[in-house]
């Protein structure tokens, strides 16, 4: 995409709105509380361009308990989303009329040169009452009248986008196959464990708002991105940064659940979960249910220890005890993150520090070598040969009078690894018993950190005695 449209305006004027209405899905996040968004949420879309929402403008005027720090990254977030549109869509409130925030706003764009189309919002029917004429003296010309919630006008916007698009870069040329794995990958954590500098970090730029306020990400923010590997290779990835998931029972607001919805829908959507933790409190119970929803979506997970320079400065000062090198702590550091995610074994650990930029290249290449690993094809003998020494070696436990045998298995599927398995009863399979028969299915064929799907299917097999 080499033409980009950037979405601005006030708070609450119904920016996200015309956004998702545009992209054709509900992506941003659509509430009537100003400031909900706050990060650039952007999206390529078929129409041939890239589209961006960002936050209200003059957010600290909409929101008077906003931390100041906050506003200065949003109104920062805005400048850079309109230093890099080449088109830019300034929405009002048709209802409300003309407003002094809006005049200071058309003030702004005036000065940057750049194309503006006018959007005057909320227009739901033909008898609602604006005065579109007034509109004028912001100095766009004509304004679109539109309703975002409706979708009227909004087909006659499109086409004004689309032409003016042809007339910059010409139409998209057609898609040709280039060739280049990208890999989707995402974080994913409580609040505040340093997920969006994480981020930053991986596209290089302040591209996130970082902030020590809990919940300042909302949105699930998507981003495509290079990066140049030590050995100078270009790996290509496509990032999503998501809000911090709160328990449910933590929620204090609509705007707080539809985050936790877009973080989990982000996490079905990716090839790579990297899941963040905090190393100076380590795995917690919210942590353990986060990776919970990892697991549960077959995902493949890097476990990321954020803030590790801070955990070692302890260490040096001697404020943790009973290690002896720094090898020996990162040791039991590790262990015990592999005590207490026991769900997702095999994955890999990283200890790195966002602030400091430490070992960051390792969570890509832990990325890759995951995607690489989820494509294997195994061979039927060879698995089946394993489960049966499995078997052997340790044969499932009775429950309710009766044994789980395996008959047959074949490798059906990848991302996850699914098995169909002929077996003599499903419903007799235990969770400790699947997790012995996935632990040997992932030493035989190395596939660490690499999630299974067994399909269990019913098989009377009249050779073998049941016990």
């Amino acid at each position: 995409m080499n033409f980009t449209v950037a979405i601005v305006g006030r708070p609450n004027v119904g920016k996200s709105r015309l956004f998702n209405r545009l992209a054709g899905k509900r992506i941003s996040i659509v509430h009537d509380m100003p400031g909900v968004t706050r990060d650039i949420i952007s999206r390529d879309l078929e129409d041939g361009y890239t589209l961006m929402d960002t936050g209200g403008m003059g957010l600290l005027e909409g929101m008077s308990d906003t931390p100041a720090k906050l506003v200065t990254a949003v109104e920062g977030q805005i400048d850079f989303s309109i230093d890099a549109a080449d088109l830019i869509l300034f929405v009002v409130d048709g209802r409300e009329g003309l407003q002094a925030l809006d005049a200071q706003m058309a003030e702004k764009l005036r000065r940057t040169q750049k194309r503006v189309l006018l959007v005057v919002n909320k227009v739901d029917t033909d008898t609602t009452a604006i005065r579109d004429k007034e509109f004028y003296r912001y100095g766009f010309g004509e304004p679109f009248l539109v309703s975002a919630e409706h979708g009227r006008g909004v087909s006659g916007l499109r086409k004004s986008v689309l032409k003016i698009r042809d007339e910059v870069v010409g139409p998209p040329a057609p898609e040709t196959e280039s060739g280049k794995k990208v890999i989707k990958v995402c974080f994913i954590g409580r609040p505040n464990v340093g997920k969006s500098s994480l981020s930053n970090c991986l596209v290089q730029s302040e591209r996130f708002i970082v902030s020590d306020v809990p919940g300042t990400t909302r949105d699930s923010i998507n981003m495509p991105f290079t990066w140049k590997s030590k050995r100078g290779e270009d790996w290509h990835f496509q990032l999503t940064d998501t809000a911090g998931i709160r328990k449910k029972t933590k929620l204090n607001s609509s705007v707080e659940y539809f985050s936790r919805v877009r973080s989990l829908d982000a996490i079905r959507d990716v090839d790579v979960v990297f899941m963040v933790v905090d190393a100076k409190e380590g795995p917690t119970n919210q942590d353990k249910a986060i990776a919970g929803e990892a697991t549960a979506a077959n995902k493949p997970v890097v476990i990321v220890v954020n803030k590790w320079d801070l955990t070692l400065k302890a260490w040096e000062n001697d404020e943790i005890d009973g290690f002896e090198t720094e090898k020996d702590f990162r040791e039991a550091f590790e262990k015990g993150i592999r005590r207490e995610l026991f769900f997702v074994p095999g994955s890999p650990v990283v200890f790195v520090s966002a602030k400091e930029g430490i070992d960051i290249e390792k969570i890509l290449y832990h990325a890759r070598q995951l995607d690489k690993r989820m494509g294997r094809k195994i061979p039927t003998g060879r698995l089946n040969n394993k489960i049966y020494k499995m078997a052997e070696r340790m044969p499932a436990p009775k429950k309710d009078g009766r044994r789980f045998r395996v008959y047959y298995a074949v490798h059906t599927g990848n991302r996850p690894y699914r098995f169909k398995i002929f077996c003599n009863q499903a419903k007799k399979l235990a969770d400790s018993y699947k997790r012995f028969m996935v632990a040997g299915l992932v030493e035989e064929f190395d596939l660490d950190g690499c999630p299974m799907v067994f399909d269990l299917v019913n098989k009377k097999n009249p050779y073998i005695q049941e016990d």
